[in-house]
């Protein structure tokens, strides 16, 4: 059913979360996964934050594939779906987004709900 899953990263608690669900989704489905982080200033964090994720995926045997990009992290994180022709894209429900405040109140997630070519995932 899902043959690509995508997973947003941040350093939230619900990313910490939605990590054991995308884990149980990629090995139920044999899925391929890729995973992305969103910035606009600060690339170090991003490939830090990619290093980490990549070890503790591989330790559960799950090897990633991996983009870090710039821009609005909801619009990077759809174009990067539809591109990559996503089936699922799962994530947390808030983010530390490192790219966007939210004066509107909407979060990424909300977002991306909204944009996604694909079905979303949201993880509380």
């Amino acid at each position: 059913m899902f043959k690509t899953i995508l997973f947003p990263l941040n350093r939230s608690p619900e990313t910490r979360q939605a990590v054991a669900i995308a884990i149980d989704l990629v090995q139920k489905y044999q899925a391929e996964l890729y995973v992305i982080s969103v910035t606009d200033d600060d690339l170090g964090a991003s490939q830090d934050l990619i290093k980490e994720t990549q070890s503790y995926f591989a330790e559960v045997g799950i090897a990633i594939k991996t983009k870090i990009a710039e821009g609005k992290a909801a619009f990077v994180i759809c174009d990067f779906a539809d591109e990559i022709n996503a089936d699922l894209i799962v994530m947390g429900s808030r983010g530390m987004s490192l790219t966007e405040d939210h004066p509107d109140g909407s979060s990424v997630s909300q977002k991306v709900i909204n944009l996604s070519p694909c079905p979303v995932l949201v993880v509380p």
